[in-house]
């Protein structure tokens, strides 16, 4: 059952979460995993951050496609490698996901798909290819500076992905042999298991209730980190904490 272009994107988007300008991403200011600059790139220099904040689903659908999707050739990968290759390509480039199925199949790492790569992939067992590309996806990341700021976070999008692309090699649902992601959104007055994991990650005494010293300090760590200091632990400051994929 070969899964289409939204299916695939829907996925990627879990992991690309909505606005983030962090000072140490090199990506820069980023809405949905697509970066100024790429947005740039496609509709104009003259689009600012706040234009990028408010990009279109078709907009966003666009670049994905056109500059990820189809420059990787995903639509003649098997079920699940095209996902694999797919967020590699988004996460760190067409050209560098490109070398990784290269390398897991035995074909030159020129980052150029052709039919070569796609025959040898072909042919190659999807599920050992899955976990060639996503090993080497992990000691790349793990090599890079910007690791003790986000490499919690990629470590668990690489192995939800790994799990869920080896599950639609076989033929099966993501959604079906894996649990939703859980967490609470906890607040000022809020309390429980939540809110002892942001009071460790923020260094202060983890007394599991959120007060406004707890309310304080968050508020300052989402400031340095690009996110918006509202005080609300989510989605997306778990994620920048390394406490979600």
């Amino acid at each position: 059952m070969k899964k289409n272009f939204e299916f695939c994107l829907d996925h990627v988007l879990k992991s690309e979460g909505s606005w983030s300008d962090h000072k140490d991403d090199p990506g820069g200011a980023t809405m949905k995993g697509v970066t100024l600059l790429t947005y740039r790139r496609f509709y104009g220099a003259d689009k600012t951050k706040e234009d990028l904040r408010q990009i279109s689903s078709g907009e966003l659908s666009h670049i994905y496609r056109t500059g990820y999707w189809n420059t990787c050739l995903c639509d003649d990968l098997p079920d699940g490698v095209d996902l694999t290759v797919f967020d590699g390509a988004v996460n760190s480039g067409p050209g560098r996901s490109v070398k990784w199925l290269q390398a897991a199949v035995g074909e030159a790492q020129d980052g150029h798909i052709g039919p070569n790569t796609i025959s040898k992939t072909q042919a190659e067992d999807g599920v050992s290819v899955i976990h060639g590309i996503c090993d080497q996806r992990l000691s790349f990341l793990n090599a890079l500076s910007t690791w003790p700021s986000f490499g919690k976070g990629w470590q668990r999008r690489v192995e939800g992905l790994r799990a869920d692309a080896v599950a639609l090699f076989l033929g099966k649902i993501p959604d079906e042999t894996a649990p939703p992601e859980q967490f609470e959104i906890v607040r000022k007055g809020d309390s429980g298991d939540w809110v002892v994991k942001v009071q460790e990650k923020l260094g202060i005494d983890a007394g599991g209730i959120f007060d406004s010293n707890t309310e304080d300090a968050l508020k300052t760590w989402q400031e340095k980190h690009g996110l918006e200091p509202d005080g609300i632990a989510g989605r997306n400051t778990y994620r920048a904490m390394g406490l979600i994929a």
